[in-house]
């Protein structure tokens, strides 16, 4: 079996720290080096729940997209949510590595997997990584559909693609308009409206979208816009990674035995569709 170290080490050749954005927190959080690894966790959130499912695996190490501690922290203390996580984590011999930023840029990275599950056809990225020669690398990806479709059938297959959360998948266009081309970008996506516009493209998904970037995009272009749930566009890359460090192990005979984690750790739980408009008696104004 292989060494922490030498799992990381793979891990890292396939999202470089380096590439990482400056205020991201990536890497190993947790773990000995010199600990053999025989069964890898992958999951979006490194939560309690997930924390716990690596224990009850066997799991040697968890490797999740969003980190633990993006802003920093001054203790551990298991008084703390995320201070619990590492008590459980250490206590159960279970290493924490993060790949966020850094495997959103990469090839293939966090939105080749979005558009893989929506099987759709990448031509590029969105925001091209100027420090890539073959101009593979980037934030998001320009996909094109095998044939068009209407908006409300793209909307459809994202929802019965993805995975199912609360929110579901909210759409702004014109149900009936043609989709030929796509931009998609995993997590929130509301600050690249402008290289979206500039792909020209006819619909972009992605998730987080609020209200006043989503309403000035609208108003500005014919641009559809279909919003899922942040964990639910991120979660196919939890698939993908897990594939890519199989072909590691296999090409190196380690032997991992790789797992994807399937709960559903977005933190929104229900959801109530509005039953009254504004020209409606008992409205709220």
């Amino acid at each position: 079996m292989p060494r922490l170290s030498e799992v990381i080490a793979a891990l890292d050749a396939l999202w470089p720290p380096s590439r990482a954005e400056e205020w991201d927190a990536v890497g190993t959080v947790c773990g000995d080096p010199d600990a053999e690894v025989a069964r890898v966790l992958f999951a979006v959130d490194p939560v309690q729940e997930v924390v716990d499912e690596a224990v009850e695996l066997g799991a040697d190490l968890l490797v999740t997209h969003h980190p633990l501690y993006l802003r920093g922290t001054t203790t551990v203390s298991a008084g703390t949510f995320k201070g619990r996580a590492v008590h459980t984590l250490i206590k159960n011999d279970i290493a924490l590595h993060v790949a966020h930023t850094n495997a959103d840029t990469a090839d293939p990275g966090v939105s080749d997997a979005l558009a893989g599950a929506l099987d759709l056809r990448i031509t590029g990225p969105l925001v091209p990584d100027p420090t890539d020669p073959q101009g593979r690398r980037g934030l998001g990806r320009i996909c094109e559909l095998d044939r068009p479709e209407t908006l409300r059938e793209f909307a459809a297959r994202a929802a019965a693609r993805l995975p199912r959360t609360a929110q579901g998948i909210r759409v702004a266009g014109d149900p009936d308009m043609t989709v030929r081309t796509a931009a998609v970008s995993g997590g929130s996506g509301d600050s690249l409206f402008a290289q979206v516009r500039a792909a020209g493209v006819d619909v972009f998904l992605t998730a987080d979208l609020r209200h006043h970037p989503a309403s000035e995009a609208r108003e500005q272009s014919p641009l559809a816009l279909v919003d899922a749930a942040h964990w639910a566009t991120e979660w196919p890359w939890c698939e993908q990674a897990a594939a890519q460090l199989d072909a590691v192990s296999e090409r190196h005979g380690w032997g991992l035995r790789t797992h994807v984690s399937r709960k559903v750790t977005d933190p929104w739980t229900a959801h109530a569709p509005s039953a009254t408009s504004p020209t409606t008696p008992g409205a709220p104004n």
